[in-house]
Order: C-alpha cells, then structure tokens, then sequence
C-alpha cells in the first residue's frame, strides 16, 4: 500500500501506471417513433443532473473503513428480501450482517447471518470501468432466527448433520447456530444458496449536495438471478448501493435503523409505500446505471396507460459516469396487464411486446460489425454511420445483436412513493445470463434501479437533446458489445 497512491479521484478515466490503471484502450396514430427525443424541462434537468461530473467523484482504491448500511428493502432473485449493514475495519477485517424477511416490505424478519472475514483489495478493474477487484476471505458464518416459521422452513433446508444437530434437536430462534468456520473446516453455505462474491467488485461515489454535507455510496457486486450460481459468479455490474452511516443521503430514514440494528434485533422498516400501478407520464434513470457485461446506460420511459403503448429510449455509454455514448437504442409497442404478483406483494405482472427498434451506433468496431452483416439481417447492411439512426423493424430485428421482432416479454413491475414524495418504478431484473423472461416461468421476481417519474404528460416526445459526446473512450470489443446488446435489450435493461 506504501507503493500506491492514497486515492484517486476519477470521474471517467485513472492516471498512471500501477495496479489502479486500466487501459485508454401497435402503436397510436399519433405517435412519432423517434430516437431523437425532447424532454420536458424537468426530464432534461434530470439528466443534465446525471451527467454532471463536478457532482460525483469516485475514489480508486476505495476507503471502505466506516459502517455501511442499505436504504431500502431490497429484493434478490427468488424472491429474497433483505436489508444489509456491514463494517469494515481499517485492519482489512469485516463484519457484515444480512437481514431476510418473510415479506416485500422488510417487515417481517426471519433470520440474519453474520459474517466474518477479510477483505485485500486487489486492482482497478480491466472489465468493469471505475471498479475495484477484491479478494475476499471469510472466516465465520452464524445464523440467528427471528421466528418459528423461519425455523421450520430452514429446518427443511439445512442438514441437521451439518448443524450437528441431535437426532429430534429443532432449530429454536434467538439461538446462534455456526454455519461457516473457516479453522474447523464447517460448511453448510450451500444449502442456503450464500456468496458473498459480491465483495469482489467494488466502488465507491462522493456526491457533492448544496444543501448538505457530501454522502458516500457503496456500490457491491450484482448477485446471479439464478441461485445456483451465485457461489461461482463474479460480479460485473452492481447492486443498489450501501450508504455510509455518517455520510448518507437526505433523508435517510432506513438508515437510522439500520444503524442501531443487530442479529438480535434487526431493523423493521417502515410500512410500505406501495402505491396503484399508474404508468402514465416519463420516467427516467435517477443515476448512470451499470449492469452486468460491462454496460453503463440511462433508459427513459414513456407509458399511456388509454393506449396500452410505451416507448423506451436507451444510452449506453462508455464509463461509469455516462458522459461518453456507445449506442442508443429505441423500442417501442404495447403491453397487457395480468394480475398481483403472488410472489412479490404490491408488484403488479405484465405481458410485453416489442414492435419497434431502431439503433443509432457511436462505436467504431460495432459500426464496421454491423456493415459486414448479411442483406436483410440487420438495417441497411452497409449503410451504418456514426451518430445516425437506422431502423431494424423491417429486417425483424439485427441477428448480430441478439434482437428479434415482434418479441414478447413477461415483466414484473411495482410502483413505490419515495421519501420525498416522488413516484418511483421499479422493473423485474434481467436474468444475468444474457437470456429474456420469453415464457411465464422465466418471469423476474427482482428489480432493477428504481425510475423516478419526470413528467406525467403521455404524449412522445420529438426531439432529444444531450450534451453527453460520442465516444472517445476506449474501444469495445466486438465480443462484448454483442452479449452486452442481447443482455440488456428488450423491455428495459
């Protein structure tokens, strides 16, 4: 650590020459189907907002030292919903606690983990631009259980061999069971689907308010959609951020009892703020989002709820503070409701179709990709230039980028009010691996970065306007930009 720098502060790119460098290297008649979007002032104030680099500062190698807390119930595949509150030591040492309930609202607890380990930062990421490599080490695991439910349930999921438990010994709650011990070789993870890989792709934001003091916010390694894989996945993208106990954002109401938690005790978040389903108006990202496969992007929505229809616009862009685009992606067409979710409550299921697509490229390598292609597979093969649109509706879609029209997709959304009062939409989660929830079963049961809503005109818009540049970043691999379009494309990455 004497060899490397104390910090770095990034917004897009890192300087010199160690371990924390990466290389430069149906729709309705009215409707007017356009990449080329104008917003509403206060759309385009929220976007101006999300690309202002004097705004956000990004530390490389992160300081992790300080306690860090989540701000809201979260929801992992499955469904899981938890609530997380780990410390890290100036030592390198962790202690992190994983609060699970039994309902959407975290109300509910049924059992925490407690984790022990060690933590060595590693590099700056070659794959995931402004991250962290870590190596994470764990040394202890112990359950608590909060209620008699849960313990019946984990009773069915748990060997008692591996608890070492006596012939007719139940689980009991408030009592501490080992589930991890590193020294005598005791593992009983699995059965519970445990990883804590997500240690093993970090960064860390400054934001800079002029009405209160600058928060911190923790970005940790996404999780696999599927459980199965979780144990061996490394991260790529991110979670919803930790914040810092001491430098949160405003308000922060979870964060109080995050901070004043334990296994004994875990936080029981306030009731939720769940409201009616009602997508009518604009919605757009509330920050640069990262997914997995390497892909910062910002994606605004546009519902009429009379007409069933929508249009979603997609940037994606080269860094982490979406300033530099790669490509821009417009789908639009119609959607049915279903039913309430039975298995995330106050979330809403819904069909999907995609009639529309039309592709502006900015990158290079896809460009030369794209103008290669066969006649009839993909736009106007050889007509691709930078910066201008090309529809692929008439071509069903692009083979090279994993898009196909007409497609249908079944959605999970929910609708919550946020601590100031905004409307918020949430939107099931893309499977990790690339593939799309086509039938019933493949259904999200998470979410992806809440949308706030910008304006509540239905009307699409005609004109876009942003002052983001193309690309001068480094160039992308053709390989990944592939599995990052089909990874990401219909209905809302």
């Amino acid at each position: 650590w004497n060899k490397l720098p104390l910090a770095v502060q990034t917004t897009e790119s890192l300087a010199g020459s160690n371990l924390w460098d990466v290389p430069t290297s149906h729709l309705h008649p009215s409707t007017n189907f356009s990449s080329k979007l104008f917003w509403e002032p206060q759309c385009q104030t929220q976007l101006r907002h999300l690309q202002d680099r004097t705004r956000i500062t990004a530390t490389i190698p992160p300081r992790l030292d300080g306690h860090w807390v989540s701000s809201r119930c979260e929801v992992r595949a499955g469904p899981e919903f938890l609530t997380r509150s780990y410390i890290f030591y100036p030592t390198r040492l962790f202690k992190a606690f994983q609060h699970y309930y039994c309902d959407s609202n975290c109300h509910v607890p049924a059992y925490s983990l407690i984790i022990q380990g060690k933590l060595r930062l590693r590099q700056a990421s070659w794959i995931t631009h402004g991250a962290t490599e870590a190596e994470h080490n764990l040394q202890k695991v112990t359950l608590v259980i909060h209620n008699q439910w849960a313990a019946h349930r984990l009773e069915t999921r748990l060997p008692s061999s591996c608890l070492r438990l006596g012939s007719g010994v139940q689980l009991v709650p408030s009592k501490l069971y080992e589930l991890f011990n590193a020294k005598a070789k005791r593992d009983c993870l699995g059965a519970l689907h445990f990883s804590m890989m997500e240690l093993d792709l970090l960064r860390l934001e400054i934001q800079y308010h002029p009405l209160h003091q600058p928060s911190k916010e923790l970005f940790l390694g996404d999780v696999h959609t599927d459980q199965n894989q979780r144990a061996h996945y490394r991260p790529t993208g991110y979670q919803q951020p930790l914040q810092n106990t001491m430098h949160h954002i405003h308000p922060c109401p979870v964060c109080a009892l995050m901070y004043q938690s334990s296994e004994q005790s875990p936080p029981i978040l306030p009731p939720s703020w769940s409201i009616p389903l009602n997508l009518n108006g604009h919605w757009i990202s509330q920050r640069c989002e990262a997914r997995p496969a390497v892909l910062f992007l910002t994606r605004l929505f546009v519902f009429n709820e009379e007409h069933h229809t929508w249009e979603g616009t997609y940037h994606h862009y080269s860094d982490p503070m979406c300033n530099h685009r790669t490509f821009t992606l417009v789908a639009s067409g119609h959607y049915a409701r279903m039913e309430p979710s039975s298995k995330v409550q106050g979330a809403t299921e819904l069909v999907f179709k995609v009639i529309r697509a039309k592709v502006t490229m900015f990158e290079q390598t896809m460009l030369q990709m794209l103008n290669s292609s066969e006649e009839g597979s993909c736009g106007q093969a050889g007509g691709w230039e930078p910066g201008a649109e090309q529809d692929i509706t008439w071509t069903a879609g692009c083979g090279m980028l994993g898009i196909l029209l007409p497609h249908k997709e079944y959605e999970l959304f929910k609708m919550e009010k946020d601590h100031k009062n905004r409307s918020l939409l949430l939107i099931g989660e893309r499977p990790t691996d690339g593939s799309s929830p086509d039938r019933p079963v493949k259904r999200p049961t998470s979410f992806q970065t809440p949308m706030v809503q910008c304006s509540p005109d239905t009307a699409v818009p005609q004109h876009y306007s942003s002052r983001s540049d193309v690309s001068t970043g480094p160039e992308v691999s053709s390989a990944i930009i592939h599995h990052s379009v089909f990874s990401i494309f219909l209905i809302v990455n």
